[in-house]
């Protein structure tokens, strides 16, 4: 039974060769269109089945559901096991059918989401949350491995930036519609409508995703392409495949890459975090115009920032992507110090320092998340990269939760019997990793990418 089922989600075999050059290309153009459209928009729909219990948080907290403290544990649980599981599910997915694999994900994290919003007490809401952070780690890893599965070195950067930029979509989604259902209809619709809305997406993805182009009777990408000709195109075997998966691991790229990201992702996820409440104890904003500003930036400048990211390192830069990082870097520390330093009621220096942080994440999440440790490895292992780049990016994402609560909590003062709030320290800790993330990346400014 467990053997059958796991069979399921593996890749098909290899199909015979077609002997048509122009069936070749029509079916594989018409492949890798459906597949980079399903998985941008896809990738989008799994923020909108994760980020749901940010936009819930107060109305949960009024209604007596659950306490500030098992709000934290539940939102922890989900990073943690999801920073494990980007790792394990990034090596099944170099063996995966994705189309199965990913669609499958998406479908079981609908049906939690709707559980979630008909229970009631804080351990069924553990496991579920938990659950949920198994099944979202299925997303990311799956979809680079599809975009190498289908665009070759010399176009892959446009297509991962492009890819990339669904989590801009998927994250203003969840923060303006979300918003927006728990405003009319209460907590349960901020998770209700989300696991609705993906259900129909999962559904659509099964039939527009694919698997290998060698399952249809296509030749690999590379010879497709006619980029890198005398690499190797054939499948590794599963012993060769482990072998270069555990060197992954060995790699002190993979290292200064995963410490990179870590700490862009404890930046990113402490603003997504701790930037609403800052927003409203410090600027004065209500709950909706601090969401709502942080979720409309999150759409076209962060997309913005992600798709240009890839398009101009592949056109002006030829592939190399060292030189856009260190300038999207520079961004994050400069958007940093603009959001903090801004005296309130300055609302337009607010609005453009979180589009520029935003514009900054889009880039830096496709740089060092993903796309530069992408190039230094062998295709085969795409899902290894990821999935470590995973493990790395989002320990740091959960620890941020605790510190920055314990850096918040220690620098708050009672005056005149109310509370005053300190953010001094956690914007120094966001702007130290912000300067440590943008210098790791250089000790790799001559690394070349992998042929």
């Amino acid at each position: 039974m467990i053997s059958a089922w796991l069979d399921y989600f593996k890749t098909g075999p290899d199909k015979p060769l077609l002997d048509d050059k122009g069936q070749i290309r029509r079916l594989y153009e018409r492949k890798r269109w459906s597949v980079v459209i399903s998985l941008v928009i896809g990738y989008g729909f799994f923020y909108f089945c994760r980020l749901s219990l940010s936009v819930t948080k107060g109305p949960m907290v009024e209604a007596g559901v659950m306490s500030v403290t098992e709000l934290g544990i539940v939102g922890g649980a989900l990073m943690y096991v999801y920073a494990f599981g980007k790792c394990v599910n990034g090596f099944l997915a170099d063996r995966a059918n994705i189309r199965r694999f990913m669609s499958f994900a998406l479908l079981a994290s609908a049906v939690v989401n709707l559980l979630f919003g008909f229970s009631n007490h804080f351990y069924v809401f553990l496991a579920l949350w938990f659950l949920n952070g198994w099944l979202q780690s299925i997303g990311s890893a799956p979809s680079v491995v599809s975009l190498c599965q289908w665009f070759s070195n010399n176009e892959r950067g446009t297509r991962y930036a492009i890819w990339a930029g669904a989590h801009n979509i998927g994250e203003g989604l969840t923060f303006v519609v979300a918003s927006a259902f728990v405003s009319w209809w209460g907590w349960r619709a901020g998770f209700i409508g989300p696991g609705l809305a993906c259900l129909v997406v999962g559904l659509i993805l099964l039939r527009t995703l694919a698997d290998r182009p060698q399952t249809y009777g296509l030749p690999d990408v590379a010879a497709y392409r006619n980029d890198f000709p005398t690499a190797v195109t054939v499948a590794p075997t599963a012993a060769e495949l482990w072998r270069l998966q555990r060197s992954v691991l060995t790699s002190p790229k993979i290292w200064i890459l995963g410490m990179a990201s870590a700490l862009m992702y404890a930046c990113r996820y402490g603003v997504y975090s701790w930037g609403p409440f800052y927003l409203q104890q410090v600027k004065g904003y209500s709950i909706m115009e601090s969401g709502s500003m942080i979720g409309l930036a999150g759409i076209l400048p962060g997309l913005i920032g992600a798709t240009l990211s890839g398009f101009v390192s592949d056109r002006f830069f030829k592939a190399r992507r060292n030189i856009p990082c260190l300038f999207y870097g520079l961004v994050l520390i400069g958007a940093l110090s603009l959001l903090y330093l801004a005296p309130p009621g300055n609302k337009h220096l607010d609005f453009t320092a979180i589009c520029a942080f935003e514009f900054s994440i889009g880039g830096l999440i496709v740089f060092l998340a993903g796309l530069m440790a992408v190039d230094y490895f062998p295709r085969a292992v795409t899902g290894a990269v990821k999935g470590v780049l995973g493990l790395f990016s989002y320990l740091a994402a959960g620890s941020q939760y605790w510190i920055g609560g314990l850096l918040i909590d220690h620098s708050v003062t009672v005056v005149e019997g109310a509370k005053v709030y300190n953010f001094k320290p956690i914007f120094l800790f966001w702007l130290g990793c912000a300067v440590v993330s943008a210098v790791l990346p250089l000790f790799l400014w001559n690394a070349k990418p992998h042929e």
